[in-house]
């Protein structure tokens, strides 16, 4: 709990800049990876170097969340950012991509407590009819960070040196800490629980284990190797593992208790597929518009603009929203706009005008901005106190959980199609089909045969484009989530309950969700 002493908008303003950096380092980074990737070599870990993140980003959230209910919020915030300046500052130093994916784990693990903490300390501090602006402008100021990421990544990238989008985190990271530090004076109410390491564990092993399955079927290995068998066969071991320590463990690190509740349940729902489909736009379009449209990192840094503008705008309009229309409604209006710019951006090819793809991803934006505010609402809607940290935590969790699927199954799929695609619309007998990806992020694209550059092209374009097809059906399955929220809505006024209270606020709101 929060003590008289705290400075309430140094408190805000600590977390606000704790998350403008950790939600920016994605954005930020994506801008770059072509020109790393260009001056690296290491294409066929491009992928890991965003993976890496994820799993660490996702394996951190649940555990922190459960210890921050435990032991404090500050303590572990303080030690999330730490982690993460530290992962920064490593990562400018790598000079090969497997050192990058390295550094960036070790962002991710710091990463898994700063964002889901800062949101639930937001939700203890703050009575119920404030949270709502408050969870819309911490949203909006995700959404910015999602705007000035790919601006900032793409000209520091272009004119300073890619090894500066890591290296700007030290100083927003620095402040952060000072202003929680030096503002943020908690009082702990120590409560006793377990930590299940054997969850955390198997769930993190399971996931590696069908990541690589995923990454190196079909490439290093045949699908029907050994190699290939024996990792899908290690996922479906540890995964059946995770879900049998999770129903006998007395504090699970995610608790299935929580998914008796209607609302929490689909908004898991919700924010796994919203992960799934969600993170191959901030990937696959910068890289679309440096192959395709030739462009430089700043274009391709331009062009996710819109999208995150479209974020911020309906974050901001959601988290007003809320105290007056129910969770549902406003999803179902964030699903119509999301499902619609994905399917509009799955058909994209090397002649779609560069106008038109603007348009479609301002419309993916306005779709899932409603989710950076809502969902992390709705997840915590009705809960106790010491229950606040798991439920925002397994939140985050899913989130990532479906972002780190999606990521890998996603690039799979590009990969091989953009591999068969290929083939078949190179000039036979080519030379360029021994090309690998990573001369045409170094610049070199001009120095190829005309009809050699528009094959290559042709192919990526066509396999981003059926990769956007394919994430049609987790958008689908996120609308059905959608329609199973129920009714629930914040309820206005705080009967009560001080900050930081957990007085019968649970009890008074829970008769909405069911």
């Amino acid at each position: 709990m929060i003590t008289k002493e705290s400075n309430l908008r140094m408190v805000v303003a600590g977390l606000l800049l704790g998350i403008l950096m950790a939600a920016m380092d994605n954005t930020i980074v994506a801008t770059a990876m072509p020109t790393i990737v260009g001056e690296m070599g290491g294409f066929n870990l491009y992928v890991w170097v965003t993976s890496a993140y994820m799993v660490a980003t996702m394996a951190g959230m649940p555990i922190f969340g459960k210890l921050s209910d435990m032991y404090g919020r500050k303590r572990f915030y303080v030690f999330g950012l730490l982690v993460f300046l530290v992962g920064s500052a490593l990562c400018g130093t790598a000079d090969s991509m497997i050192q990058l994916a390295i550094y960036r784990a070790i962002q991710g693990i710091g990463g898994g407590a700063v964002m889901p903490i800062a949101f639930t300390i937001i939700f203890d501090v703050f009575p119920p009819e404030k949270r709502g602006k408050m969870t819309g402008l911490f949203g909006a100021v995700f959404g910015v960070s999602s705007v000035a990421g790919p601006l900032l990544g793409a000209y520091i990238t272009q004119y300073i040196g890619w090894e500066w989008v890591f290296y700007i985190n030290l100083p927003l990271g620095l402040i952060s800490l000072w202003f929680i530090m030096q503002f943020y004076k908690e009082k702990t109410t120590t409560k006793k629980q377990r930590i299940d390491w054997g969850g955390a564990i198997t769930l993190v092993v399971a996931i590696v284990s069908f990541m690589f399955a995923l990454e190196l079927g079909g490439k290093e290995y045949a699908w029907d190797s050994t190699v290939i068998i024996s990792l899908f066969a290690i996922f479906l071991v540890f995964l059946i593992a995770f879900l049998i320590i999770e129903t006998r463990v007395q504090e699970p690190i995610i608790s299935f208790n929580l998914f008796k509740r209607r609302l929490f349940a689909a908004s898991q729902g919700v924010g796994f597929f919203y992960g799934v489909s969600f993170v191959i736009a901030t990937v696959y379009i910068p890289l679309f518009v440096q192959w395709v449209y030739g462009g430089s990192a700043t274009d391709s840094g331009l062009v996710l603009t819109p999208m995150m503008i479209g974020s911020v705008v309906t974050s901001s309009i959601a988290g007003i929203m809320v105290a007056k229309r129910s969770y549902r409604s406003l999803m179902i209006v964030s699903g119509i706009f999301f499902i619609g710019g994905m399917f509009a951006l799955s058909t994209i090819s090397t002649d779609t005008p560069r106008t038109l793809l603007t348009l479609y991803m301002v419309l993916t934006g306005l779709g899932v901005g409603f989710s950076f505010s809502l969902l992390s609402m709705s997840s915590m809607h009705g809960m106790e106190f010491h229950q606040r940290g798991a439920a925002n935590s397994t939140a985050s969790f899913s989130r990532s959980l479906g972002m780190t699927i999606g990521i890998t199954l996603f690039g799979t799929i590009q990969s091989h199609m953009f591999q068969g695609r290929l083939q078949e619309v190179m000039p036979a007998g080519s030379a360029a089909m021994e090309l690998k990806p990573e001369t045409l992020m170094s610049g070199q694209m001009g120095d190829l045969p005309p009809e050699v550059a528009r094959g290559l092209t042709t192919a990526l374009a066509d396999s981003i484009a059926s990769t956007f097809q394919w994430a049609l059906i987790p958008v689908a399955c996120a609308l059905v989530c959608i329609a199973l929220m129920g009714n629930a809505r914040m309820i206005r006024g705080d009967q009560g309950q001080g900050r930081g209270g957990n007085s019968n606020e649970a009890s008074k709101l829970r008769a909405g969700e069911m």
